[in-house]
Order: structure tokens, then C-alpha cells, then sequence
């Protein structure tokens, strides 16, 4: 028997690409609002995705990372989480921090280059999203070692791409984790891209599932465009750590329906029949099927849905515009206690360099 067939990952999946029922759901889904909620964030999230990326275009926000397809992800996270737990979140994680309490306007503050947009009103435990490659992953291990420590009934719930699982903190973070039985939840966005790099470049493991084994964490492979699937895992997670105190992986397998960032062009190097097959198994369309075969969701419920949302995120848009500008330089009086010469000089320097360009 080789190797690859002795270390079995479990596959696990509730909608088919129809958004029909592949097998009887548990017991916390005959609480229609649930389901109704999952859906309104997903809804939310790709309009705000979409508002996001037209602000870029016409230089109102800086670069921006799209979520559109990975959408049901972050929604089963942000919706799973405790309140009191800590999530350390990578670049494309907004649907979880909006369920998590991150005000969409200070997303967008964010990704406008006020780093302001990080310190948020409404959510004080949870991290600000990190663009190094996975260096989130060890932070979060820090973090839970600093839960069991407490001896806190909580996670440090951590995602990153299939792309981080390519380098050395990822490995570490996980080696950690299980050598010290730290309370962490690792949710892996495998959406086949790193970049331009396809998954297949990246590691010749028959999953990423599969790079938790070695560490001696528990894991399984779901499908990441089915919502209910990643809710049911994301929350069974959760739970089997707060018992055992035992991290574990999640490998949420989905695909990227967009540009890398708004400063990529996917057309060179992505193939329009993939892009052309993943669009029809996409959360939103899914989850919709699945409402309206389910539990009798009229279009006409799905409009005013939308007109909500939108008008939530146009609102966000609004309140963005309108908070004050930060001062010029303010960005280095915060990397240190007290600011090194160098750096004062720096800054003036920056100053005066704003000021001729006015």
C-alpha cells in the first residue's frame, strides 16, 4: 500500500453544483434565519466586492484584493467564530470580517492607504488583515499559546492561500501547533492560484489537506463553494478544539474568479475554459438554487435582498468619502515609541515632497 493511500482526507460536500441536498443536514439548519443570514452576507459580500473594485478603477481606493468566488468561506467563519475568539485574517478575508464587526467603511479605508481603516471601532480582538505571505500563521500560533495560557475556552482561527502553504511559516506555524497542542484553527483557501502559479506547481501532495498530517493535525478537504459544507466543518472545528485543545486544518477548495489583486491581469496566464467551468460552481448562484428549492425563496425575496445590501454598501461608500483626512506622514509616527532621527528627517523630507507636488 503506497503512502498517499494510507493518508485518507475526508472529502466533505452537502450542496452539488445544482444547489440540491446530497445528504440530510444537521439540526441548526431548521432555523431558517440562519440560512437566510448566510445568505445575506454572501450577498453582501460580492456587491461590496464589486463597489470595491469599481472605486479602484476610477482611483478612489488604492490596490484591492477580490473575493469574488471565495465568498463562502470567510461568511462560514465570521458566522462560526465565538465573539471572544481571535481571528488573524490574510488579504481576502473581508466576508468574515464583516461578520466579525469590521465596518465595511473601514475596509475600504483600508485598502484607500489609511492604515487607520485597521484600528476598528466595533472589534477589538481580532487582527488586521496581512499582505506577507504567511506570516499570519505564525502570529496566530502566538495568539493561542497565549489563549491556552490563560487557559481561555478559545481559538485563534487563521486562513491563508494555497500559495502560503508554499513557505516556511507555514510549516512552522503547523509543526508548533501540533508539537504544543495549541488551540488553532487553520482554514486554507485553496482557490489554484498563488499568484500566477498554479496549484499543481506548488506541491506534489495529493492535497493541502494532506501537509497537516505531518504535524500531527487533524484535517479535512471541503468544498469551499458550499456554504453549508463550510459552515458544518468551520463550526465542528471549532468545537473538537475547544474539547481537545488540539489544532486542526481545513482545506476549503474553491477558485479564483478574479484578478489576482486590481493590479493583475489573470488573462495571461489563467485558461477562459477553467475560469469558464468555475464560474457555474460558484457559492452565490449555488446557495440561491438551494434557498429557492429548499425553502421556497421567490425572486422577488432575492431583489429586495439585493436593494438592502447595496444600499448598505453605498452607504459604506458615503461614510468612507466623508472621514477626515489623514495628515500628511502620520504613518511614521507610529513605528516607534519615540521616532529615530533618521525617521524625523524622513518624514520631513516626505512633507516637503507633498508639498511641491501640490
Amino acid at each position: 500500500m503506497s503512502i498517499h493511500q494510507e493518508l485518507i482526507i475526508e472529502a466533505s460536500q452537502y450542496l452539488d453544483t445544482n444547489g440540491a441536498l446530497l445528504k440530510p443536514l444537521p439540526d441548526v439548519f431548521s432555523d431558517n434565519k440562519l440560512i437566510t443570514d448566510l445568505y445575506q452576507a454572501l450577498v453582501l459580500t460580492r456587491l461590496f466586492d464589486e463597489t470595491a473594485i469599481n472605486l479602484q478603477r476610477t482611483g478612489i481606493i488604492g490596490t484591492y484584493a477580490s473575493c469574488r468566488g471565495q465568498e463562502a468561506i470567510g461568511v462560514a467563519i465570521g458566522h462560526a467564530m465565538l465573539a471572544d475568539d481571535v481571528f488573524i485574517p490574510y488579504y481576502r478575508d473581508i466576508a468574515a470580517q464583516f461578520q466579525r464587526g469590521v465596518l465595511l467603511e473601514e475596509v475600504l479605508q483600508y485598502w484607500g492607504g489609511d492604515e487607520r481603516g485597521s484600528n476598528f471601532s466595533q472589534q477589538v480582538n481580532d487582527f488586521p488583515l496581512c499582505v506577507p505571505i504567511a506570516t499570519q500563521l505564525c502570529h496566530a500560533v502566538g495568539i493561542a499559546f497565549a489563549l491556552k495560557y490563560q487557559s481561555k475556552p478559545n481559538v485563534a482561527v487563521v486562513t491563508c492561500g494555497d500559495g502560503a502553504t508554499s513557505k516556511g511559516d507555514f510549516y512552522e506555524a503547523l509543526n508548533m501547533a501540533g508539537a504544543m497542542s495549541l488551540p488553532t484553527l487553520f482554514v486554507i483557501n485553496n482557490n489554484q492560484w498563488a499568484i500566477s502559479v498554479p496549484l499543481e506547481r506548488q506541491t506534489a501532495s495529493p492535497s493541502l489537506a494532506h501537509k497537516a498530517l505531518a504535524a500531527g493535525i487533524s484535517a479535512v478537504q471541503v468544498d469551499g463553494n458550499d456554504l453549508l459544507a463550510m459552515y458544518i466543518n468551520v463550526s465542528d472545528a471549532l468545537e473538537q478544539i475547544r474539547q481537545t485543545g488540539n489544532p486542526f486544518l481545513i482545506e476549503a477548495v474553491t477558485y479564483r474568479l478574479s484578478d489576482h489583486t486590481t493590479a493583475d491581469d489573470a488573462t495571461r496566464y489563467m485558461s477562459q475554459k477553467a475560469l469558464t467551468s468555475a464560474k457555474q460552481k460558484e457559492p452565490l448562484i449555488r446557495f440561491k438554487r438551494f434557498l429557492a428549492e429548499q425553502h421556497s425563496w421567490t425572486d422577488k425575496e432575492d431583489q429586495t435582498l439585493y436593494q438592502q445590501c447595496q444600499q448598505q454598501v453605498d452607504t459604506a461608500v458615503e461614510a468612507y468619502k466623508n472621514l477626515p483626512t489623514q495628515p500628511p506622514g502620520e504613518f511614521f509616527d507610529f513605528m516607534y515609541e519615540q521616532l529615530p532621527g533618521n525617521l524625523v528627517e524622513q518624514k520631513q523630507e516626505f512633507i516637503d515632497g507633498l508639498k511641491r507636488h501640490e
